[in-house]
């Protein structure tokens, strides 16, 4: 069983990147973290969401930092499982921090949406929230 995460640790490392969070465009503008202050953000954001909705029946992946299962009902235990939903860093942050909602992202060349559970997710989302930029 994964510890939760500290709030605290939680908004830290979001706050770390947040310049790069806000940005539209992760390769435009605004220079990339570093592969430690990324993967600190994406994994400490995926395991508070985990922590906040137990259980098993969601896999939220943002490769390749972290999988974590969530959202309690009928448990996976083996092979892909039926309700998935794969982003890459910066979508998952934007998720996270509530700058885009899993709506906005459905169809976007990265994410991936699948089951009729995947949704469910959004109940606990944001995870925390992150100020637009002016804000």
């Amino acid at each position: 069983m994964t510890k939760t995460p500290d709030p605290a640790e939680v908004h830290a490392a979001a706050t770390a990147v947040a310049d790069w969070i806000r940005a539209g465009d992760p390769d435009a503008g605004v220079p990339r973290p570093s592969r430690g202050a990324l993967a600190d953000a994406v994994r400490l954001t995926a395991r508070a969401l985990a922590a906040d909705a137990p259980g098993k029946s969601v896999e939220v992946r943002v490769p390749p930092f972290v999988a974590v299962q969530c959202v309690e009902g009928l448990r996976h235990t083996r092979g892909t499982p039926p309700n998935v939903v794969e982003c890459d860093p910066h979508s998952w942050l934007r998720l996270a921090c509530g700058l885009v909602t899993l709506d906005e992202l459905r169809g976007c060349p990265g994410i991936e949406v699948s089951g009729t559970r995947a949704h469910e997710i959004t109940r606990w989302l944001p995870v925390l929230h992150l100020p637009r930029a002016g804000e």
